[in-house]
């Protein structure tokens, strides 16, 4: 039963220890809760106690089971568990599932991560980050993702560019929409064929200008200072077959200062990064619902 736990929940050993723990913590919290309050109404035990202390149990279960589980550091698991049920109550719209696709330290996937929590919190939350995708055993995006409970997937090249690109394994777990958060290598044709304007992806730079192949990370920056641009910036694009090609869905500018160096000009860059990526794509995928 554990087993069949940690896989439906997509969870370690400790985390599900930690989870089940956060259960019956909240559980006991909510029914200690529920008591005093009806010790406050001078209610005497009969039908009427019964039936609004279920009621009072059931209200503050959910609000009980947040609060122990911070401490455990199960916060993120519980946040999108409680999300799924209310939504089956309610029967709302299920958020669009999205893959991240990121090869290295992925502040802009958790950055997007962090914003479908805030959107669960006001019940606006039109996509649910579902899977992250890494090329790179190691890297620091895969720990963010155990961080918030978010299952991972390592593809190599092999299958990437010459079979099926895991096309077949994205759809097997619902993915929709894929977003690249710093991923490094080209989307094969068969990805872009199985999830036509689907994917984004954003470039540190205002394209046109400072795009194609090998043209990232530090070596945009670095290309920019030495060609004396005055203004740098960010593009969020659809995906195509070449690099840096896709239509443009948004970009914002930042100024260079005659002092900026490539070091200096990333942290703009990465400002503009993380204030605008994630609610680029709250707007998109909530037009698209």
């Amino acid at each position: 039963m554990l087993e069949k736990l940690k896989g439906r929940w997509k969870v370690n050993g400790l985390n599900l220890v930690l989870i089940i723990c956060t259960f019956a913590v909240g559980g006991s919290l909510c029914g200690w809760a529920g008591r005093k309050l009806l010790l406050l109404t001078g209610l005497e035990k009969g039908l009427a106690w019964i039936l609004l202390y279920i009621a009072l149990v059931t209200f503050l279960w959910p609000f009980c089971v947040l609060l122990i589980s911070i401490p455990l550091g199960q916060f993120s698991f519980f946040i999108k568990y409680l999300t799924k049920i209310w939504n089956r109550m309610t029967g709302n719209t299920s958020p669009i599932s999205i893959a991240i696709f990121a090869s290295g330290a992925g502040s802009n996937a958790e950055k997007i991560i962090e914003q479908t929590m805030v959107s669960v919190k006001t019940n606006q939350c039109s996509f649910s980050v579902d899977l992250i995708v890494c090329n790179k055993p190691g890297a620091g995006v895969l720990d963010i993702a155990a961080r918030h409970h978010i299952d991972t997937l390592l593809i190599e090249k092999e299958q990437f560019f010459r079979g099926d690109a895991y096309v077949g394994e994205l759809q097997k777990r619902g993915i929709s929409f894929i977003v690249l958060a710093g991923f490094l290598w080209k989307i094969p044709p068969a990805l872009i064929k199985a999830y036509p304007n689907k994917i984004i992806n954003i470039h540190p730079a205002l394209l046109p200008n400072y795009g194609g192949k090998g043209m990232y990370g530090a070596k945009v920056h670095e290309a920019i200072i030495a060609a004396g641009e005055k203004e740098s910036g960010i593009s969020i694009h659809y995906v195509d077959e070449l690099y840096d090609h896709g239509n443009i869905i948004f970009q914002a500018k930042c100024a260079i200062d005659e002092n900026d160096t490539a070091d200096s000009l990333a942290e703009k860059i990465h400002s503009l990064e993380h204030k605008h990526y994630p609610a680029v794509l709250e707007d998109l995928l909530k037009n698209a619902k």
